[in-house]
């Protein structure tokens, strides 16, 4: 198959079997990491803990933490924080730098301030991850909400101080692991160590469909072979559909003028702007569920029967938590566009290089241009955004499966699995085509193919 042959290609390249093999052996200390314990922890109270929390708070911040650290959480191992810390340093630092002025200046100074801005997230995610582990300690000490459940063997400042040493180095190592990638292999390490971490779950999902399709006491099954197959082929055309979004752009078209320069012609050649359809991508997802879980989250520590009532109303299965849910994320889809397009610096700089978009007057008409289009795009991609998002849930109700095996039916483990596998792809066949081997696709052609 010719797949398969280009597959094989991958290893005729010895640069690109060195980065492919580096790649894999990070991912594999990556997952032996999330096997080690945190001391002073009882596992299997600690499993129960958890156990309890998703059955009373009906899905709860825990569980976005848990997904993105490969299910560490919820075994309390050394890389129980994941690589959360980071991705919150990171768009922390983005928000900062487009408020200000100063951080601003620096982004602008090329390599420099990249390495200098890179530095200041570091910073971040070492507090974060202090700050979270130090809370996390505190948390397991006092479960109040579940009396009974003595889940640390000796607590006190020592447990403390040592889940603050673990937890924050493990995230650390993390980091490390992830830039390690970014330099000496291939894809995006960041997003590959979250993708890992996504996929650990799968067996477990595997399974638990087995059990549903298992002959049960009565002599029938809880999920029909043909529920199956369309639950198959919706997974099939929600991969498709994601595919098309990611890579979906607007292309602007953009005019340079000529210009002569003593015996020498500058300018006179056509491009275009790419304004992608779903900018923000899961970062929308990630916001929103953050937001919407958290009074979810909070009412299994506050003994308040009045709290509890209104957590109640924004919990999976009302429509309120579906139309809330819904608004945040495109709300976060806007607002983060906005952060990372500045449609008055693309005018300005447009400008300032002789380009225009024709039949539009360069400057102020420009950037109102822009951002018109930019508005109109990026509704369209909030929208699927937002469908990705409950299609777990939809899925979980007309089928009637765990959430488990849902949430690999869409939803931010599917987004962020598709992306990044695109993103290793675009890699891997640039390093394909530049050694003249065929790349992934015989016709048309990756985005991002040179």
């Amino acid at each position: 198959m010719p797949i398969l042959s280009t597959y094989a290609n991958c290893f005729k390249i010895p640069e690109l079997k060195n980065k492919i093999l580096f790649t894999l052996l990070i991912i594999v200390v990556y997952r032996i990491g999330c096997y080690i314990p945190t001391p002073g922890v009882n596992g299997s109270m600690l499993a129960e803990f958890f156990r309890r929390i998703d059955s009373t708070a009906n899905g709860s911040i825990f569980g976005i933490m848990n997904m993105f650290s490969g299910g560490s959480l919820e075994k309390l191992t050394v890389f129980s924080l994941g690589i959360m810390p980071y991705i919150s340093s990171s768009i922390i630092m983005q928000l900062l730098t487009a408020v200000i002025p100063a951080l601003e200046k620096i982004a602008k100074e090329g390599q420099a301030g990249y390495h200098k801005i890179n530095q200041y997230t570091r910073y971040g995610t070492f507090i974060l991850a202090a700050i979270q582990s130090f809370f996390i300690a505190l948390w397991l000490e006092s479960p109040t909400q579940f009396a009974g459940l003595q889940i640390v063997n000796d607590p006190g400042w020592g447990f403390r101080f040592t889940t603050v040493v673990t937890l924050t180095s493990g995230t650390l190592l993390l980091m490390w692991l992830g830039e390690q990638i970014q330099e000496r292999g291939i894809g995006n390490g960041i997003s590959l160590i979250i993708t890992a971490g996504i996929i650990s779950a799968l067996p477990s999902a595997i399974h638990t469909l087995i059990l549903l399709l298992s002959p049960n006491g009565s002599g029938g099954s809880q999920l029909q072979p043909l529920t199956l197959l369309i639950m198959i082929a919706f997974l099939i055309g929600v991969i498709i559909s994601i595919t098309l979004i990611t890579q979906a752009q607007r292309k602007i078209p953009v005019q340079y003028a000529r210009r002569i320069v003593g015996r020498k012609v500058y300018g006179g050649q056509s491009t275009y702007i790419p304004l992608k359809v779903d900018t923000a991508g899961v970062i929308a997802i990630i916001f929103a569920q953050s937001i919407i879980l958290f009074p979810a989250t909070l009412a299994s520590f506050i003994p308040s029967q009045a709290f509890h009532s209104f957590a109640a109303y924004i919990q999976r299965g009302h429509i309120l938590y579906y139309s809330i849910y819904g608004l945040l994320i495109v709300f976060f889809c806007y607002f983060y566009t906005a952060i990372v397009f500045n449609p008055v610096d693309v005018a300005e700089n447009m400008k300032k290089h002789g380009g225009f978009i024709p039949g539009v007057r360069p400057g102020g008409q420009t950037s109102d241009y822009l951002d018109f289009v930019m508005t109109r795009v990026t509704l369209a991609g909030a929208l699927f955004v937002c469908a990705i998002a409950i299609m777990p849930d939809a899925i979980m109700s007309s089928f009637k499966v765990p959430y488990l095996v849902a949430s690999f039916f869409g939803g931010t483990g599917v987004l962020i699995m598709v992306g990044v596998m695109l993103d290793t792809m675009k890699q891997i066949e640039s390093h394909l085509l530049t050694r003249h081997y065929d790349g992934f696709m015989k016709t048309g052609q990756l985005r991002g193919r040179r």
